[in-house]
């Protein structure tokens, strides 16, 4: 049982992998979706450090084997900002249009751009989800057994939203300046400049612009994601395994695999639209015309762009989902057999 606490399931790994990206992932992993690494009272500083340490390695990997999906999935979900912005000619026509446009314009290497900052968030991430998820997690304490389903559950989106928000408060200028980097394409209007330099110099224009709420632009609706798609993915998840995983199999892999990317998909795409009026809010940072709050952005959306638009990007995001949780299991693999254990999976 300790083995299985400390070691995710392919379901429990596959599920954190899915947003992510956005930072509904790490509002997700903070209550144990992903539980990638001890909290270092149970365990020696030494081995803490080492499973920290090997686990910032594997989101390292993860993320940079999926950053040109991931950047072609912000690509395309921002790019009406973009155009509106004049830093966008015109439309992408699909996945494989973004990818050609993109290593044209800027090159092969442009695919990682965004990725540093991204790959950067995960050491805090990790840190504040030792810090907060005991406490909320004593607060909300339920038991299915003992306390009934329901409570069970309203318990667990509680103590998943809190902590999720708590986590997401301290990173989330990483996830807005990650963002901008992604979407920051040569300029189809003033020579092709960026608009930003670097990590540092997203943080410089967006405070001298916008002052701190610039970066938290967006904020308030993400905490929102992060409790929509863990009720979906807990109710999902709870509906399903009962009834598909049973007899041969309940420990098949291929079949926790196949469950695992349809509950993290499901529960993905109903709560799509939140991340994409989430990083629509963050593209009008340092911008003369900005909404006026998220239910604001949701209404011009829809009315000016249709529903489908809510949608961009998700094709994308579900490749990306499926890239890192193979690189994951493939890292998994090679940890086992250069050092005989499998340390943290690095999810956040």
């Amino acid at each position: 049982m300790a083995d299985r606490a400390n070691h995710p399931s392919v379901m429990q790994k596959f599920g954190g992998q899915f947003h992510l990206a956005s930072s509904f992932s790490e509002g997700v992993r903070a209550r144990n979706i992903c539980p990638s690494v001890p909290p270092p009272e149970k365990k020696g500083v030494k081995n803490f450090a080492i499973d920290f340490l090997m686990g910032g390695v594997s989101a390292a990997v993860s993320k940079t084997a999926a950053a040109p999906i991931e950047r072609v999935k912000l690509l395309i979900q921002n790019q009406d900002e973009m155009i509106k912005a004049g830093r966008l000619s015109e439309p992408y026509k699909g996945i494989g249009d973004c990818f050609g446009r993109t290593i044209k314009d800027e090159g092969f290497g442009s695919l990682w751009r965004g990725n540093t900052a991204n790959v950067i968030r995960y050491f805090p991430t990790q840190a504040l989800n030792f810090a907060f998820k005991d406490y909320f997690k004593r607060m909300f304490n339920f038991k299915k057994d003992k306390d009934g389903y329901w409570k069970w559950f309203g318990g667990n989106l509680a103590s998943g939203g809190a902590a999720g928000a708590s986590s997401l408060f301290f990173v989330y200028s990483l996830d807005y300046a990650r963002t901008r980097l992604a979407n920051d394409a040569k300029a189809s209007k003033g020579g092709g400049e960026r608009q930003f330099n670097g990590l540092v110099d997203v943080y410089r224009k967006t405070l001298k612009s916008d002052g701190i709420a610039g970066l938290y632009r967006g904020f308030n609706i993400s905490c929102v994601g992060i409790i929509v798609y863990r009720g979906l993915y807990f109710g999902l998840y709870d509906s399903l395994k009962p009834v598909l995983l049973t007899g041969t199999l309940q420990d098949n892999f291929f079949a926790s695999f196949a469950l695992g990317w349809l509950i993290t998909n499901g529960a993905g795409l109903a709560s799509y639209p939140i991340d994409t009026v989430r990083r629509r809010m963050m593209m009008t940072s340092g911008e003369a015309v900005k909404y006026k709050s998220s239910l604001d952005a949701f209404q011009q959306i829809l009315k000016k762009e249709g529903a489908k638009s809510l949608f961009k990007g998700a094709g994308a995001n579900i490749l990306r989902a499926i890239a890192g949780a193979g690189v994951l299991s493939g890292y998994d693999q090679l940890q086992i057999l250069f050092f005989g254990k499998k340390y943290g999976s690095g999810g956040a």
